[in-house]
């Protein structure tokens, strides 16, 4: 049987409409046809397997018209960069709804036979609506491709990538049973800043007893914002409670990691509904040393971009909750004493290592360097959507020592990736030192008439970045010129060209400055759900950022890109053992 639903997907009213459908004909007539336009998230998510089960049980014939147009998933952009509205969407609402829908026909014969395969096609664009009227009278078999439903996967109706071995491999949980969800703040603005003193400042503000709470809330509205959610703490009764217990905690001026190559400072407090989740149990697992590395079990968007690393507390990056799996553990005793940090594994993952004489260090920078490696990632794309990341082990299920070798070399490469990965730690030849030929052509600092940047020119008002609705900050269009090399640069990348991409970028600041020379692989290039430069604009766009961006911002942004370009070439070679 397949796998229990997960989450309350199955409350969705359109699931019931399907119910009602299938039931009538189960029923009453034992044939019929049921036709619906729907939500699509019920073809691969896992709050839906039961659902799937029966309609295969149920029905003789299953095709799906998947019409995609999702926010989230794909950002309403097709695979080809077109635009991707909803196929609602019309002249006067050009994007149209937030999610993506699909089509799906369930043909249910007297004499019935359940189905084993569906038919499934994917429509893209905008002329979803011709495509399907002009392939309204069309041969099935012309126009839809045959889907098996993967049982372990839960059945997903959609064509799912994944490796041969994938159900051979542990899942990162059984290898590292202790994960803790990211820090939820509910009040980035207040509790998080690029610019440490301006956020001593705030939080210095808070706890002076001598400015009311009508004050703070009007210095810092969202500060006195009661939160909501599964504990409703009253802003005026918290800060109350933490002015009684005195000033702000020295140790709650963290390091954090915001967003991946974003580090910024976190105020964190253990509780008393300051901060909306302060995942208490990741806390004292931040220790000097310590690393984490980010997964999800599923994930709404397409392409696989976790496994981010961090050293220290960090945010959930983006919708939902991310885990964090540490490389070490801190026990906790009694009145909450600290122990000595000891290995973060599973009964079987130290058997295993202990066999091949390899430490929890080599086990984690293996994962690492597998979920950054291009070729895994392409073969399993469809089970990093749906479920944990499985790591390849060999000899897992078996007594053997073998693959010691194999497993200690890709280690090496993830030790090398996370100081890639890792904004604080220099890269000698990557961003610190004689840098490579290839990499010192990335993203360099220029003007459009040939002087140094001075000035207005550290601004960034391109359009990146606005203030939404709450705390939210909103991307935007900027100014990206796509071009071709220049003979110099490509000179300069020499091979490093062919995999970085056949065009490249200026990213602007502004109209006068910008950074030549962004290749289209490190300006796409994607990691906790985001494009990583575009999103690290987004945050720094004058409006945005209250100030322009000093030199040492407009280097870090060239160094995150150049090391984008080492990490892409990293990546481009084998990691699986």
């Amino acid at each position: 049987r397949v796998r229990p639903p997960e989450g309350q997907g199955l409350n969705d009213p359109y699931v019931r409409f399907f119910r009602m459908a299938e039931r009538r004909i189960a029923e009453r007539t034992g044939r019929g046809v049921v036709c619906f336009i729907s939500n699509y998230s019920w073809l691969d998510r896992p709050s839906f397997t039961g659902m799937r089960e029966r309609y295969l049980e149920a029905f003789d014939t299953i095709r799906v018209d998947c019409l995609n147009g999702d926010s989230r998933a794909t950002g309403k952009v097709a695979p080809d960069g077109s635009p991707d509205p909803s196929i609602f969407s019309t002249d006067g609402d050009p994007v149209g709804i937030k999610v993506g829908t699909a089509i799906a026909t369930l043909i249910r014969k007297t004499e019935h036979t359940p189905t084993e395969a569906i038919g499934f096609r994917q429509l893209w664009g905008q002329a979803k609506p011709e495509a399907l009227i002009a392939t309204a009278q069309a041969e099935p078999d012309a126009i839809y491709d045959e889907v098996k439903p993967v049982l372990p996967l839960g059945l997903p109706f959609v064509r799912t990538t994944v490796g041969d071995d994938w159900f051979d491999w542990p899942a990162l949980p059984d290898l590292f049973p202790q994960s803790f969800p990211g820090v939820q703040t509910k009040r980035d603005s207040f509790l998080i800043d690029i610019d440490l003193d301006r956020l001593r400042t705030r939080i210095a503000d808070y706890f002076n007893p001598a400015l009311s709470h009508d004050e703070i809330a009007r210095r810092y509205p969202v500060a006195m914002k009661s939160s909501s959610g599964f504990v409703v703490h009253d802003a005026r009764l918290v800060r109350s409670a933490l002015l009684a217990r005195g000033g702000p905690r020295e140790d709650g001026f963290v390091r954090f990691t915001y967003r991946a190559f974003d580090k910024r400072w976190l105020y964190w407090e253990a509780g008393r509904g300051l901060l909306g989740r302060p995942s208490l149990d990741y806390w004292p697992q931040a220790f000097d040393g310590n690393l984490f590395i980010e997964a999800r079990k599923r994930d709404a968007k397409e392409g696989f971009s976790r496994g981010t690393l961090a050293r220290g507390l960090a945010d959930n990056f983006g919708n939902g909750f991310s885990s964090f799996y540490p490389m070490r553990l801190r026990d906790m005793g009694m009145g909450g004493t600290e122990g000595e940090p000891g290995p973060n594994l599973s009964g079987a993952a130290k058997r295993y290592l202990d066999r091949r004489g390899l430490s929890v260090e080599d086990l984690f920078h293996h994962v690492l360097a597998t979920l950054h490696d291009t070729a895994y990632r392409a073969q399993n794309a469809g089970a990093l959507r749906i479920g944990w990341p499985r790591i390849p082990l060999p000899g897992w299920d078996e007594g053997g020592s073998e693959g010691a070798v194999a497993l200690a070399q890709s280690a090496a490469r993830g030790r090398e990736l996370a100081r890639h990965l890792d904004p604080d730690t220099p890269v000698p030849r990557v961003t610190d030192g004689t840098l490579r030929p290839e990499i010192a052509a990335i993203a360099v600092p220029a003007t459009k008439d040939g002087r140094n940047m001075s000035g207005k020119d550290f601004a960034v008002t391109a359009g990146w970045g606005h203030a939404g609705s709450g705390d939210a900050v909103m991307p935007g269009q900027g100014r990206a010129i796509e071009r071709g090399y220049t003979p110099s640069e490509r000179t300069e990348l020499g091979n490093a060209a062919l995999m970085l991409g056949r065009t490249t970028f200026d990213i602007y600041l502004n109209d006068n400055a910008c950074w030549r020379n962004v290749p289209v692989a490190v300006w796409t290039y994607k990691l906790g759900g985001y494009q990583v430069l575009k999103k690290w604009l987004s945050y720094r766009e004058r409006g945005v950022l209250n100030r322009a961006l000093t030199l040492q911002e407009v280097l870090d942004f060239t160094k995150i890109a150049r090391r984008i370009g080492a990490i892409l070439a990293m990546a481009s070679s084998p990691a699986q053992t």
